[in-house]
């Protein structure tokens, strides 16, 4: 699968601001219209925007403890008469087609869709073009004709991981031996983390294993780990390269399961707690955290604008193109790298957890240990 290409537009500016301005210039979305007047379907509507929300599945645990509540939230602010319509698909390809139907039928005004599968939603997303409804892809950049997608930058997650990796492998880093556990073959995300930490690996260490994870699942993982152990041995693997925190689970629990020790460096993605708390312990090198409300913030900014009729290049100041449209309004954020030694400048600066949600009794002398606590 062909990467996404990335073009930024002169002039870009902060997310977040540019998303506060289109909020200061959004006008009440009840009062443009007579109440008794009926909205069109998409993209345009006169009445109170309806905005239909669709996410992956409720394993990563980003999608329902974050992403949902902060998208509707932001709605709410920006748009007090809108309406949100919610689906998770759990995973399945089918659900999610079924659901997006289903919000096309009900006449939703604009959709943002987290796609499980973005090439099986092809179909889905041409079938909302036709009538007008426009689709927000949010994080995973979708096929067919969208309008817009809401994202991080990819390759620079991948860089992150392969930098993370090295620098934990120390002397190893030159020449050692890693495993590559990459994301699902269907989620475009997947080819570009790669990518971007190939640009880092590859030269520098020798790649004995690389598999692609179907779903993401941690699960999968760890069957995938434990045969790189058995065809590489155990006291030959130096690194793990782990696109995601619910595969570094995955992984980890597979080399305890060999009684590999000490644990090689295994990266990760998401600043899961667990992962958060892994890393405290020692047993996780790094994960990668996208902050989640200024992308939340961004779509919901944008889905309101395209249910208004307004313009979204005060918020999607970049471009990008997929496998079926190129130059589509794009937000692409910057990721941030996490180890033990930056929690509190990231994470608990941020918001995200706070020092007690981290340090609980079962982690209170690693915490210790890492200074984050007393």
């Amino acid at each position: 699968m062909r990467n996404p290409h990335m073009k930024s537009r002169p002039g870009r500016a902060a997310v977040l601001v540019a998303a506060l301005t289109l909020a200061a210039g959004l006008t009440a979305c009840g009062q443009a219209a007579d109440s008794n007047t009926a909205p069109d379907q998409g993209g345009g509507a006169r009445g109170a925007v309806k905005i239909g929300l669709l996410l992956p599945d409720t394993y990563t645990a980003r999608w329902e403890n974050f992403d949902r509540p902060l998208i509707e939230n932001r709605i709410e602010e920006l748009c007090p008469d809108c309406t949100v319509e919610y689906a998770n698909a759990q995973g399945n390809v089918s659900t999610q087609q079924r659901q997006m139907e289903s919000m096309i039928t009900q006449g939703v005004d604009v959709l943002i869709l987290d796609a499980v599968d973005p090439q099986a939603l092809e179909n889905s997303v041409r079938n909302a073009a036709e009538v007008n409804l426009p689709v927000v892809a949010y994080d995973r950049l979708a096929e067919g004709p969208i309008a817009a997608y809401v994202s991080f930058d990819g390759a620079e997650v991948g860089r992150l991981q392969g930098e993370g990796l090295l620098e934990a492998m120390g002397d190893k880093a030159d020449g050692g031996q890693i495993v590559m556990m990459n994301g699902d073959p269907s989620d475009p995300n997947s080819a570009w983390f790669e990518e971007g930490a190939r640009s880092v690996l590859e030269g520098r260490v020798k790649i004995g294993k690389s598999y692609d994870t179907v779903g993401w699942r941690s699960e999968n993982a760890h069957v995938n780990m434990a045969g790189a152990i058995a065809a590489l041995g155990a006291d030959n693997i130096d690194g793990v390269y782990s696109a995601n925190d619910a595969l570094a689970f995955g992984i980890i629990s597979a080399l305890k399961a060999n009684y590999i020790s000490p644990l090689p460096p295994v990266t990760g993605q998401d600043a899961e707690l667990a992962a958060v708390q892994r890393i405290v312990e020692g047993e996780q090198t790094m994960t990668v955290y996208k902050p989640f409300k200024p992308q939340a913030e961004a779509a919901a900014a944008i889905a309101v604008a395209l249910g208004r009729g307004e313009p979204v290049d005060t918020v999607a100041e970049d471009e990008i193109d997929n496998m079926t449209a190129e130059e589509i309004p794009a937000v692409l954020l910057t990721p941030i790298a996490v180890t033990v030694d930056n929690i509190v400048d990231t994470l608990v600066k941020d918001g995200m957890y706070t020092i007690d949600q981290i340090c609980t009794p079962k982690y209170a002398s690693a915490c210790e240990r890492a200074g984050l606590t007393t």
